[in-house]
């Protein structure tokens, strides 16, 4: 029998395919991930939809109260039953986590009991087992516990005796209000600091002018309370406080010129109540731009500002926002440009240059202090050191090379969306995060931004809903005597109105003994991403070498073990389960990320940032700067199409990224998400568009692609045609489904325009990686 006809039969015949492995569920879908599929003749892998997480093998009950994969989800959803497997398997196992993610419903639970097992601590959840109505059993240590009294009440129901009926045994995830019991201080009130850099090179760039106006515009829709504080401080050679009192007339500037030797002036008067002093603040706000406009102080002491701002925030807490423009020159932390153009696929300079700001930033952890770095540089600032403030304190980094309000304002335009979005997300204090597994199952390694406290506790002064968490698993003992395997990650945090809360997340997976099951369960996508957070990090502690070969020797073992343990078919080429048939797509797509590429085109701020990404974002928001979604807009129909709120969504089929899959006569959506800009053409958080000259006659002539072509090139015309509104929708629909926003950027078709799109196309030659075909073929002769 052929592979085709085999492919083809195995979809309508599961017996085909037994001697594959013990299927132990759901045969039909498992038997369709197992199918073989010879890469080197297969050419149509990828769906037309964007690819689903794996649902894992579990019961319907389960598998209706388990947790979204858009919030906790595996590198395998079936986990194996011992390490021997798992390394026969040759596939990491790990946990992807977006804990704090916005979620639409949320069941908040008010309870004087908050149970939990009395031997690990993990809270009750919908996979514990009730033995009777006093007795349930801890589904990670297998302790049998009591049911307190008051759980017998159903608040929900209004009934009692029915335990096993509670909102928190009915959802995995959860958020219950905590008591007393969970607090070390009263909770904090919502601190907000920002740090500004106002040198020369600052008011060249223009950005504190529309810093100025958005906190303004926000100023009431800042996270907090009553309670709410903010300060500002400004520093160019020296450091600049603002007394903001209640009662002044004007807000006061206080100047530290001792930088050496940094001092608060006033501590009763720099960090002032929001409501009390609004209207000082918006004075500040209003004269700060024209109160540097003609300085000529080109140094930039960073580093004592940052002193000062946490001797500043230290009694309370918060969030200090910094916007740091070029490479800091004076006092602690000043750093000299290590960057050299010949050496920029080198690591050499990707470990920070001193462990000033990485110490700074493990006290502003102890005190509850988060920093978040907005990077506006027109040239090298040593991202490598600065970004340790905002690691090591769970903060955020944002990067904007070439920034300047009149030269590049796609950038100020995304800078605007940026702050606009960051200024009014909900933001959760002095929090931390425990990750619980099943017993025999441990953590190996965490992958983000934070400071680990101890083997599952990681500290996060602050956190927001746009930070994601990756996490290595090891399996310490055999799971024989369990048929599931459950992970529990629990966030405590102070909310901006000052409640404690714990945020609580279950997800269950299946154990199984049989090599087909785990290939048949593995999420192709969560094993790209953790596979990445474990490439920079040996790019940095090794070399930039070795983690591409170490992404390339992934994709051999996994070829030469399911070869060898799994498919039995006698046969030439490169076969792959179905699972995990877009596995060598990614890999090589991974490798040309700015992250990983070789070559002297990647600045050494880029990389560092594109290595800050994938640490730290969303697994869908990564898969898209990895793997950008590609599809066609100019036939694009109501057929397939979503009807949401009254409002039709046109699907229009995803495409390879291949340069066959393009046409003259087309035009294109390229959706990257995160990808830095080239040739001022892809913009930060984008959408690039790509419209091609050669339009048939019928396409030209439409009213709505000419109005695009006469049209700004960031901006999509909205229109009355049929044409215009299913564009538009879908358009608004993919934002709708993301963070932060996004633009649009209309590529016209020239020399420069196709070397910037085609860098993101798979099937292409570049300085960083070989076309896909010559990949796989790679790949081939090494797993012989």
């Amino acid at each position: 029998m052929s592979l085709s006809l085999l492919r083809s039969h195995s979809r309508t015949c599961p017996s085909c395919l037994r001697p594959w492995g013990g299927l132990s569920g759901v045969p039909e879908l498992e038997v369709e991930a197992l199918s073989p599929i010879n890469l080197l003749l297969e050419r149509s892998l990828l769906p037309p939809r964007p690819l689903e997480a794996p649902e894992p093998n579990l019961s319907p009950d389960l598998k209706k109260v388990n947790c979204s994969p858009q919030t906790f989800r595996c590198t395998l959803s079936s986990i194996p039953q011992n390490q021997a497997l798992l390394n026969k398997a040759r596939l990491p196992l790990g946990l992807l986590l977006h804990p704090f993610r916005d979620l639409q419903q949320l069941p908040v639970i008010t309870s004087n009991t908050i149970v939990r097992c009395r031997s690990c601590r993990t809270y009750i959840n919908p996979f514990v087992t009730f033995l009777d109505q006093r007795r349930w059993k801890c589904n990670l240590c297998y302790r049998v516990n009591d049911v307190p009294d008051e759980f017998m009440y159903n608040p929900v129901t209004r009934s009692y005796g029915e335990p096993h009926k509670r909102p928190e045994v009915q959802n995995a995830t959860v958020e219950f209000i905590a008591s007393s019991d969970y607090m070390l201080r009263p909770p904090q009130p919502a601190a907000y600091l920002f740090v500004l850099d106002v040198s020369h090179n600052a008011v060249e760039s223009g950005y504190l002018k529309f810093f100025c106006e958005s906190l303004m515009d926000n100023l009431d829709k800042l996270p907090g309370d009553t309670r709410t504080r903010v300060g500002f401080l400004t520093f160019d050679n020296t450091v600049h406080f603002y007394n903001l009192q209640e009662g002044l007339s004007q807000p006061q500037m206080l100047v530290v010129s001792d930088i050496d030797d940094i001092f608060i002036p006033s501590h009763d008067s720099l960090m002032v109540n929001l409501k009390e002093s609004k209207e000082l603040v918006k004075d500040l706000l209003t004269s700060l731009p024209g109160m540097f406009s003609q300085t000529k102080e080109t140094h930039s002491a960073l580093g004592p500002a940052l002193q000062a701002a946490f001797k500043l925030m230290s009694p309370t807490g918060g969030r200090v926002t910094v916007f740091q423009t070029q490479l800091p020159t004076l006092g602690a932390g000043s750093l000299k440009s290590r960057e050299d153009p010949n050496q920029r696929s080198s690591t050499k300079h990707l470990a920070p240059a001193t462990d000033f700001y990485k110490k700074l930033a493990l006290d502003c952890s102890g005190q509850q202090i988060g920093v978040d770095l907005f990077l506006l540089s027109s040239q090298y600032a040593d991202l490598a050191s600065l970004a340790c403030i905002s690691k090591y304190s769970a903060g955020s980094i944002f990067y904007y090379p070439s920034f300047h309000y009149i030269h590049n304002p796609a950038q100020l335009e995304k800078f605007q969306k940026d702050l606009d979005r960051y200024l009014t997300r909900k933001i959760g204090f002095e929090a931390v995060m425990r990750i619980r597994c099943t017993k025999g199952l441990s953590i190996h390694t965490f992958h983000g931004n934070f400071f680990v406290r101890s083997t599952d506790l990681l500290s996060l002064a602050n956190v927001n809903p746009d930070s994601a968490f990756a996490v290595q698993m090891s399996i310490d003992d055999s799971l024989a005597d369990s048929s599931l395997a459950c992970f529990q990650a629990a966030l405590l945090y102070t909310s901006s109105k000052g409640k404690r809360r714990i945020r609580v997340h279950t997800l269950c997976l299946p154990v199984v003994n049989q090599l087909s099951d785990v290939y048949a369960g593995a999420d192709v996508q969560a094993i790209t991403c953790l596979l990445a957070d474990m490439a920079i990090d040996r790019s940095i502690t090794s070399s930039l070498t070795d983690a591409r070969d170490a992404l390339t020797n992934a994709v051999v073992d996994l070829a030469s073990a399911y070869k060898s343990n799994v498919s039995n078919l006698q046969q030439s080429g490169l076969v792959f389960p179905a699972a995990l048939c877009l596995f060598p797509i990614y890999i090589l797509a991974l490798l040309k990320q700015k992250a990983l590429r070789t070559g002297t085109s990647t600045r050494l701020d880029e990389r560092v940032f594109a290595m800050c990404e994938f640490k730290t974002q969303p697994l869908q928001q990564l898969m898209r700067m990895v793997h950008p979604d590609l599809y066609r807009l100019d036939n694009i129909s109501d057929q397939g199409a979503l009807h949401l709120n009254n409002t039709v969504i046109p699907q229009p089929h995803l495409l390879h990224l291949s340069a066959e899959t393009l046409s003259r006569d087309g035009a294109f959506l390229m959706d990257c998400g995160n990808v830095s800009f080239q040739y001022n053409l892809f913009i930060t958080h984008s959408a690039g568009m790509w419209f091609f000259k050669g339009f048939s006659q019928n396409v030209r002539d439409h009213v709505y692609f000419s109005s695009v072509f006469s049209s700004s090139l960031n901006h999509i015309p909205e229109l009355g045609t049929p044409l215009s509104k299913r564009v538009r929708a879908f358009l608004d629909w993919l934002q709708d489904n993301r963070a932060f926003s996004s633009m649009i950027h209309v590529v016209k078709d020239d020399t420069s325009a196709k070397a910037t799109f085609f860098q993101y196309l798979v099937e292409d030659q570049s300085e960083s990686a070989s076309s896909y075909h010559e990949f796989l073929q790679h790949i081939q002769a090494m797993s012989k």
